[in-house]
């Protein structure tokens, strides 16, 4: 249910709002718009009564949200919500390009690959300091050290930093270093984590599970939100078909069913999405061509030594000439990157 409060409704009155959902047993998050205030109520609203609601001052209307996601859901908040780390936003005119190596090898690598991915446009550098692997012996990252490298190198070039977290006994180490913080495809539904990052100030970039519902990739966003973190970004990054040819099927489609399904941004990553780097501008075009308010991106000086995901991984050069095709494909769009 969301309860949507007049245009003048007063700070008093939203506060009783607040305290009669209380008192009823159910979880009142504001959410507060550019003209008005809406209230969404969560947990089981059937016994709320709508006309005990309407007899509360501020009151303009309450509707019954569908929908199993409540924070999520466009019926909450039609107008698209924008998450701002410093003076990078996604969800506005411009589309946000993220970029870097796959794992964090080593700090001078990293920061030349920095200097290179900013120069070329990139607003955010990405970098795993973790790293899932199918297998227990392959190379699982620098941890701490590759945080402290990730830093550096956003103090370097100004760049904002993203980086996944794994577990929720890192959520606080991980938050001292990045500025977003990363769930991984892996963990989309690993809810206590969810829970941790939900309890963060940091922006969360939700990954998509290879094969996971769009209404399951939503309600994993609203265990962050319901935690009261609003800042979350969703990423389709490929789904698994019976297709071998690719590492996975990139879903292009998602970008607007899920623009038609929240109002949260959405970005698109296409070196997981394929698995080929042969394939990576192809499908980076068309993701903008769709709507997408950003992609994470791969790239690395040298991608033939790259430690991780060599195969989607494209080269610093690339990246540059890939940049030149995507402002042309964003101003169709009306927007910039």
């Amino acid at each position: 249910m969301i309860i949507v409060m007049n245009r003048n409704a007063t700070k008093s009155q939203i506060k009783d709002v607040l305290e009669y959902i209380n008192q009823s047993g159910l979880k009142p998050v504001p959410l507060q718009g550019t003209e008005r205030t809406v209230v969404a109520v969560i947990g089981d609203d059937r016994n709320l009564q709508k006309d005990a609601l309407f007899g509360l001052s501020g009151v303009e209307r309450v509707h019954s949200i569908l929908k199993p996601y409540k924070l999520v859901s466009k019926e909450a908040k039609k107008v698209p919500s924008k998450v701002r780390v410093g003076d990078v936003v996604f969800g506005g005119k411009n589309v946000i390009i993220m970029a870097g190596p796959c794992a964090v090898e080593n700090e001078e690598q990293l920061i030349n690959i920095a200097k290179s991915v900013k120069k070329s446009g990139a607003k955010c550098l990405r970098g795993g300091a973790f790293k899932p692997r199918t297998g227990p012996y392959h190379f699982q990252g620098l941890a701490e050290k590759g945080l402290k490298y990730l830093a550096k190198a956003g103090r370097v070039t100004g760049l904002k930093i993203v980086t996944e977290v794994m577990d929720p006994r890192d959520v606080k180490l991980v938050s001292k270093y990045a500025d977003i913080l990363q769930i991984g495809t892996r963990n989309m539904q690993n809810y206590p984590l969810l829970k941790e990052v939900g309890k963060t100030d940091k922006p969360v970039l939700l990954k998509k599970g290879m094969s996971a519902s769009y209404d399951e990739f939503l309600l994993a966003a609203e265990y962050i939100m319901s935690q009261g973190n609003r800042e979350v970004i969703l990423c389709e990054r490929g789904i698994r078909t019976f297709e071998k040819y690719t590492r996975n099927t990139l879903d292009i489609g998602a970008v607007p069913a899920l623009k038609e399904l929240t109002h949260l941004p959405v970005i698109v990553d296409p070196s997981h999405g394929t698995g080929r780097k042969s394939m990576v501008k192809a499908m980076s075009k068309a993701a903008v061509a769709a709507g997408a308010d950003g992609l994470i991106l791969e790239v690395h000086t040298h991608p033939e030594k790259s430690i991780v995901d060599a195969d989607q991984t494209i080269s610093t050069r690339q990246f540059r000439e890939l940049m030149a095709d995507l402002k042309k494909i964003a101003r169709i769009n009306e927007r910039k990157i």
